[in-house]
């Protein structure tokens, strides 16, 4: 990906690149990109670019719907989202990491809409309330184990329907 800085080597199988889709407050993204990585797949890590909306304006949260649509067309916020689209489409899968917010949701539903797997990762120890369309997801994991699980089954060309299952079960 050059300046998206994919890391990791090419794995052998169907998934190689992955598009890990969260929020800068996540916890356990940082996790999931060393795990991803550690096993060899190439990460697209959103927070390795840095953009935020602060880089444009240090009282981004008080704009008005009208300011902040007009912001979208700022230079820096059309190279951020260059960037992510760029990884998005060329990324084989992309992992939601519980909790996040629209942006990440947004990225995810692209990344399906487009034909590609999703898998949401939502750790057994954060409740939220449950979401309709997860149903879209090929996988939803509550722990590492079950997302390396889940990738593994996909790259094997175990799985081919997108019912979301746990990924421990066959």
């Amino acid at each position: 990906m050059g300046r998206n800085r994919a890391r990791g080597a090419q794995r052998i199988g169907g998934v190689v690149n992955i598009y890990v889709a969260s929020s800068w407050r996540n916890k356990y993204q940082p996790s999931v990109v060393r795990g991803l990585t550690a096993l060899g797949y190439r990460v697209y890590d959103f927070r390795d670019h840095g953009f935020g909306w602060q880089q444009i304006d240090e009282n981004w949260a008080s704009w008005t719907p009208n300011e902040a649509r007009g912001m979208l067309l700022h230079p820096t916020a059309r190279a951020g989202f260059a960037r992510d689209k760029a990884a998005l489409d060329w990324c084989d899968v992309t992992v939601l990491v519980l909790p996040c917010g629209r942006s990440a949701h947004l990225e995810l539903g692209y990344a399906i809409g487009q034909g590609k797997p999703g898998i949401i990762f939502w750790p057994s120890d954060e409740p939220m309330e449950p979401d309709l369309m997860y149903a879209l997801a090929q996988y939803i994991v509550v722990s590492s184990s079950e997302l390396f699980h889940a990738l593994e089954e996909l790259s094997s060309g175990e799985r081919e329907n997108v019912t979301p299952k746990n990924a421990t079960q066959r």
